[in-house]
């Protein structure tokens, strides 16, 4: 990841810290988002997100972007649906529920399969939570579809806050074989 991304990757996981305690404030945002639910995740080596207190290992999701209504936890966002850090290639990573969405390898729209796995210890075993984390557009489409990468914490409870542990069941759309998918666990 080259610096200049870096730093400002810095700067929006700096916003996403959360006192301990904190609780969601759900919100319907509107305009640009990214959808990463049917997307895999790698994780990134020394680096760490925290929230409500709780510090994860980071990792990055490649996810397509899209305009309409999404849901959001502005707990996360500063209390806004505004553009992380204000910046014009920055969205925030939300989830809608669009009928078909641009999906990995090749972006072509498809219809999302939801499915439910088992978290292991072999790498890529784990998923990411990436419900209302910045993302950072990349400036090339692939396939005509914009794409942006999202920054959010390994093995995190988008409905607690804390660590997930080994062997719980996760829901996803990211198909089977999707290294460390993006998700959530069932409450």
């Amino acid at each position: 990841m080259n610096r200049k991304i870096f730093t400002g990757l810095a700067l929006s996981l700096a916003a996403t810290t959360l006192p301990a305690g904190a609780k969601p404030l759900p919100a319907i945002c509107h305009g640009e988002y990214a959808l990463c639910a049917s997307s895999s995740t790698i994780p990134i080596p020394g680096k760490t997100i925290t929230v409500k207190g709780v510090v994860f290992p980071a990792g990055v999701a490649v996810c397509p972007v899209l305009t309409g209504a999404a849901v959001a936890d502005l707990s996360l966002m500063g209390g806004s649906c505004g553009k992380p850090d204000g910046k014009a290639n920055r969205v925030w990573s939300l989830f809608g529920t669009p009928g078909t969405y641009p999906q990995p390898p090749d972006w072509v729209p498809a219809a999302p399969v939801d499915r439910a796995f088992t978290t292991t210890s072999k790498p890529g075993g784990g998923f990411s939570n990436m419900w209302s984390f910045p993302c950072i557009v990349r400036p090339v489409k692939v396939n005509n579809v914009k794409l942006a990468d999202c920054y959010g914490p390994m093995n995190e409870s988008p409905w607690t806050g804390q660590a997930v542990p080994l062997g719980s069941t996760i829901g996803t759309a990211a198909p089977l074989g999707a290294l460390n998918p993006v998700g959530g666990n069932f409450p």
